[in-house]
């Protein structure tokens, strides 16, 4: 039932700088709605990512409608839900939760967001060769979006080597053998060389955001025959894309991915269609760039 007054949140850690209260609240506002959106950020509640599913749950008793989920929960929140949705299901990661019904519903608008943000952004580039640096929870929908948008194979790279095997084989079995497969960090000089004219590089770590600062990767390994994508929006020129301009890459910024996945939210939240390239506009604004524009 479509209501007037809603009450979201985001849970994660490291969260102070999002823009997701503005974007959703804006967008309600112009919408002749009130919508209250506030952050539930680990590090200042003192809540380890492990205790998710007790945030879910008294969000649940306070009145929450829903709540988007942001590193580093998306794949721990999912076994706290009541049920996924198959896009959520398939990627083994939530980043939106609907409270409806009496159920805790998981879906994953970062697939749809990046996919719309990359196509918009970087429409001609190619995509025979992608190396994915991170397999996380946002990791595995970028992936998914890579894949769908063409990529004819995406190599997965991480710290954590079982965490990108699990990964390859995932999108294996949803996209057909050999379009994924994973590979250890110590290997990203001959994949980005591989990828020279023909692919480019995702970034989907946390590094360069406000709170984790750096490269996710040597300088030297960027080469201008790459292109280079992100999804850190806060800042959104993190030093992965002004070094990467350096070296002569076409890049694309992590701020389109962010309007385009919270439009997505703020549709399951509300019932209500969101204006998308408003929500783009707010998101410019607000960080004052040109926000997903290929540079």
């Amino acid at each position: 039932m479509l209501k007037d007054s809603y009450l979201v949140g985001l849970i994660g850690s490291g969260i102070g700088p999002s823009l997701s209260p503005a974007l959703h609240e804006r967008e309600a506002g112009r919408q002749g709605l009130r919508c209250l959106y506030r952050l539930l950020d680990l590090d200042t509640i003192g809540v380890p990512p492990e205790q998710v599913g007790e945030l879910l749950r008294a969000a649940r008793l306070l009145g929450f409608d829903g709540l988007n989920i942001t590193h580093p929960c998306k794949r721990l929140v999912v076994e706290h839900l009541d049920a996924l949705d198959p896009r959520a299901e398939a990627l083994g990661a939530v980043n939106t939760v609907v409270f409806e019904g009496g159920r805790a519903v998981g879906h994953n608008t970062d697939v749809t967001g990046f996919a719309t943000a990359f196509a918009r952004g970087l429409p001609d580039a190619p995509l025979e060769r992608v190396v994915q640096l991170g397999a996380g929870g946002a990791g595995a929908a970028v992936a998914h979006a890579t894949l769908t948008l063409g990529a004819e194979r995406v190599t997965v790279v991480d710290a954590l080597p079982e965490r990108a095997a699990d990964l390859a084989a995932a999108l294996n079995r949803g996209f057909g053998a050999g379009r994924a497969r994973a590979a250890t960090p110590d290997r990203l000089p001959e994949l980005l060389a591989a990828a020279d004219g023909n692919g480019g590089l995702v970034h989907v770590t946390p590094t360069g955001m406000a709170a984790h600062p750096g490269l996710p990767l040597p300088a030297g390994l960027l080469h201008p025959g790459l292109w280079v994508a992100e999804v850190v929006y806060r800042p959104l020129e993190t030093e992965l894309l002004r070094t990467a301009r350096t070296a002569g890459c076409a890049t694309l910024d992590g701020g389109g991915m962010a309007a385009f996945q919270a439009a997505d939210a703020f549709r399951l939240f509300t019932g209500r269609e969101p204006d998308s390239t408003r929500m783009l506009a707010d998101l410019t604004e607000l960080t004052g760039g040109a926000v997903g524009a290929p540079q």
